[in-house]
């Protein structure tokens, strides 16, 4: 698992930075609630994240590795939890999930991968903002169907499904230590782009608003 885990770390790295030189300050959006994701987070830790880096730019890192925890638990919970991901499934069929155009957050700053740049000689089929929009619309069908019978679980059968759980838990946990290790090695490379990157917006911000402090207009 280990091979597994820090290659897609680094594959997921590799994404941020080349998201990060489009990043500006300006169009940060502010929020209204704490980021249950970021806040407190070992794998903020585990890049070099701290106070002064802003919420946009650990989320954008953060998303990809929460997607490697999440893929890498699937991987699992298909192998080896049936009763989980009977579960699971069940749940996917009446919650889309994936890119939601409607949230006003790029594809890139969910960690999800960009269209490719559109080719006359070989135009691809759809783009992910026309997929997301024929998902919201089977949802919706779906929606109008009659929700289908509740599984009854017996006593056996309730433990047993207890117990994949705990296990589903306990990999879960281990795929997200597996990623701090990883995320780890790639601290200085993080550091250098943010450094470059993202301080000089941060200063340049700074010192407008200092400025605007010390020559207020006059009303």
């Amino acid at each position: 698992m280990a091979d597994s885990i820090e290659g897609r770390v680094r594959t997921g790295v590799d994404a941020f930075l080349r998201w990060l030189p489009r990043w500006e300050v300006g169009t940060s959006r502010a929020r209204t609630r704490v980021c249950r994701l970021c806040l407190g987070s070992p794998v903020a830790t585990a890049a070099g994240f701290d106070h002064d880096v802003p919420h946009a730019v650990q989320h954008a890192l953060l998303s990809r590795m929460r997607q490697i925890v999440d893929e890498a638990v699937d991987e699992y919970t298909a192998r080896n939890l049936p009763m989980v991901a009977r579960e699971l499934s069940k749940g996917e069929a009446q919650e889309p999930t994936g890119y939601r155009p409607e949230q006003g957050l790029p594809p890139e700053f969910q960690g999800l991968p960009l269209d490719p740049e559109p080719d006359p000689e070989q135009p691809f089929l759809f783009t992910l903002e026309e997929l997301a929009t024929e998902d919201q619309r089977e949802a919706q069908a779906r929606a109008g169907a009659p929700d289908p019978e509740p599984t009854v679980f017996t006593e056996e059968a309730k433990k047993a499904l207890s117990t994949e759980l705990e296990l589903a838990d306990d990999h879960a946990r281990q795929v997200g230590t597996a990623v701090c290790l990883a995320l780890v090695e790639h601290r200085q490379r993080i550091a250098d782009a943010i450094d470059r990157l993202v301080e000089p917006q941060i200063d340049e911000l700074l010192a407008e608003l200092s400025k605007a402090l010390e020559n207020p207009r006059s009303r």
